[in-house]
């Protein structure tokens, strides 16, 4: 008998849309998340805390960060009921136009996706920073863009944050978590709203970030939903009548296999998970008609940090949403290259935890190794007033390969089809730092080894119209297994050059919508 009609696994932005709509339609819904259930509570702070997921020892380590490390590329990703939500920058941006004018299927269009975009705009009631509440970064990049006369391509960008309309810079105890103000969303979930704290991607605890586990998911729970965190997915086989789905749960310092079945299977485990995910169940046979392009097309989405030093202004660059407004260079203006330029922030004790962290030798091996990682690109931020990190998303080449070798997920990524678009990011930060009286300092991870970190990966399990050009079909469903689908940033199959969270949850609206009718 089968355990659910959907098992998701995944509680991203694909899984929790699908998870949602498809409890909506009275679908029996089961989700599967590898991460814990995270909250005020349990947030990580400390160098002693949860803050990394480890792929290779889950039972010890099964915290808030999954960082991946491969050849001149690192991938980092949420690991928790919200999955990505949990630890993005909380922009929420649709794609451009253009975007969807070569390399997708053409069912795929702005046009289908626009209603998508509304509604996940409504859902995580996105709004943009009130302007009373500008941080000195925010202010810093609009003086950026008029110096370069670029006045006309700033935007403030909108974001799944709670604002108090009366709140700013000037209120009293004005970042005291006291100052926040209690509020219900559309969903009847209590939140916070922001104080501007800077501690987004570690987890807020006003609750002001509109994160999913307080809007899609909390839907889908309470349309009946079931959601079952601690549950690793280890392979899928087709079976007749549907998929067995082999996990292994984390409990009591061990694993506890089980298996779950169901007719439909959505896999919304990231770029990296769901690609591996099919991978391994491909290559036990389990999935044996998964078409050979799957692990092709992987994309970094041209992420890239530049800190600089703005000497004779307060940039105070640990206040505020971590991402505020960008310069929309996504025609190709500077150096032909298509570039999305964003104001960024960090928390304040990143870098002393991580500075801990990587000189504990009670550590893991995986912790020091992401703390090295890390240290690089944040030293001086989080310590100085006076340095602006220069953001910026690409459309780099998309030509990234993963596989399996020796049983683990490798990624290539072609450096040498990217540099270009990277050295260009790299010089507009230049550019920009120079025109507000600040000195970039472009990363010697980059200028030295060529080595990248991602938070924003997509592809591996591309939409195309055939097997021969993609895993998917324009509705989600896996060319060669009927009731199979892949719902995540693994089916984006180019490049989208600005932060693609909004993107994957319209794909996602856009999957359900399908597959409700077949229920």
């Amino acid at each position: 008998m089968a355990d659910a009609d959907v098992i998701i696994i995944g509680s991203g932005f694909g899984g929790a849309v699908t998870a949602c709509r498809l409890a909506q339609a009275g679908a029996k819904v089961l989700v599967l998340e590898r991460g814990q259930e995270w909250g005020p509570h349990n947030f990580p702070r400390a160098p002693t805390d949860a803050w990394f997921f480890d792929v290779n020892d889950p039972v010890k380590r099964h915290g808030w960060f999954d960082l991946r490390q491969f050849p001149h590329m690192s991938v980092i990703a949420g690991a928790g009921v919200g999955g990505g939500s949990l630890v993005y920058a909380n922009i929420s941006v649709e794609a451009k136009p253009d975007t969807f004018a070569a390399g997708w299927p053409p069912e795929i269009t702005y046009d289908t996706l626009a209603p998508h975009y509304v509604e996940v705009g409504r859902m995580m009631e996105v709004k943009r920073v009130p302007d009373g509440q500008w941080p000195e970064r925010t202010k810093l990049l609009h003086e950026a863009a008029v110096n370069a006369g670029w006045q006309h391509r700033f935007r403030s960008l909108e974001l799944a944050v709670r604002f108090d309309d009366q709140w700013n810079y000037a209120t009293p105890n004005a970042h005291a978590h006291a100052t926040s103000q209690p509020r219900t969303n559309i969903h009847g979930v209590a939140q916070g709203t922001c104080v501007h704290l800077g501690e987004c991607d570690a987890g807020c605890p006003v609750r002001a970030r509109n994160t999913l586990d307080l809007n899609y998911l909390a839907v889908a729970k309470q349309n009946g939903a079931t959601i079952l965190p601690l549950h690793i997915v280890r392979d899928i086989r087709a079976v007749a009548g549907g998929y067995d789905v082999r996990t292994d749960e984390i409990g009591h310092g061990a694993f506890n296999g089980r298996m779950f079945n169901a007719k439909r299977v959505i896999v919304a485990a990231g770029s990296l998970g769901s690609t591996e995910l099919l991978l391994r169940s491909r290559g036990i046979g389990g999935l044996p008609n998964v078409s050979q392009r799957l692990g092709e097309g992987w994309s970094s989405n041209g992420d890239f940090l530049t800190p600089a030093i703005h000497p004779l202004r307060e940039v105070q660059p640990t206040l505020g949403p971590t991402i505020t407004a960008a310069i929309d260079l996504l025609d190709g203006e500077y150096m032909g290259k298509q570039i999305f330029v964003e104001d960024g922030g960090l928390p304040g004790f990143a870098t002393n935890g991580l500075m801990q962290m990587a000189a504990d030798p009670n550590k893991s091996e995986l912790e020091r190794n992401a703390a090295a990682t890390l240290l690089p690109i944040l030293t001086n931020i989080s310590i100085l007033t006076r340095v602006m990190p220069w953001f910026a998303q690409a459309r780099d080449a998309a030509d990234g390969r993963m596989s399996l070798k020796n049983g683990k997920l490798f990624l290539d990524w072609p450096i040498a089809n990217s540099e270009e678009t990277i050295n260009a990011v790299a010089a507009v930060h230049r550019k920009l730092a120079m025109l507000t009286g600040g000195m970039a300092l472009t990363p010697l991870t980059w200028t030295v080894s060529r080595d990248l970190i991602t938070p924003h990966p997509l592809g591996g399990c591309n939409l195309g119209t055939s097997p021969a050009t993609g895993v998917v079909d324009h509705e989600g469903q896996v060319f060669g297994h009927p009731g199979l689908y892949v719902a995540d940033g693994a089916i984006v199959p180019e490049a989208l050059g600005l932060n693609p969270s909004r993107t994957i949850a319209a794909l996602a609206e856009h999957i359900a919508a399908k597959l409700v009718p077949k229920l």
